[in-house]
């Protein structure tokens, strides 16, 4: 009788470690972040507000939804899916000015990515999920649409 009990007791600790790490692998960016302006720099003006929102499918494809509120008043909503693999995605809504991003994975945390337009890297960056998960980090270097340079640092507090 002991024997099955202890039996039963190490198949419920197996499976209890296989949904935790299950759990842990779980993409640390999902859910919605609110740009801190007071933190963030930025090297032209700084939007008024902007709301990044990610999930991710069970193929592991994430899909961010970013509204951008500019200092002018202007809204935008971009869209778009990817998986961390490095391959080339479309940016799907909301970009008159570049049309695909490629993302790839550093670690459980951080993600690299490079946004072309006409096939060529106009802006390259990361994003960084704190090891609470409370804040996301977004560094990104590049060159508008109008060729003038930018180096942007927005920090965004989990919702």
């Amino acid at each position: 009788m002991k024997t099955n009990l202890y039996g039963f007791l190490g198949a419920c600790l197996l499976a209890t470690s296989a949904v935790i790490a299950a759990g842990s692998s779980v993409n640390p960016a999902v859910g919605t972040w609110e740009l801190n302006v007071a933190k963030s720099k930025f090297s032209g003006a700084a939007p008024k507000s902007a709301t990044r929102t990610y999930s991710e499918s069970a193929d592991g494809a994430t899909t961010l939804t970013a509204k951008t509120v500019s200092a002018d008043g202007t809204e935008n909503t971009i869209s778009m899916t990817y998986k961390p693999d490095g391959k080339d995605y479309p940016i799907t809504t909301g970009s008159q000015t570049v049309e695909s991003i490629s993302v790839r994975r550093i670690n459980s945390h951080i993600v690299a990515f490079r946004v072309k337009r006409a096939g060529k890297v106009v802006e390259t960056g990361r994003r960084t999920v704190s090891r609470d998960g409370k804040t996301l980090t977004m560094t990104e270097t590049g060159t508008d649409a109008s060729g003038a340079k930018f180096e942007d640092k927005g920090v965004y507090d989990k919702q």
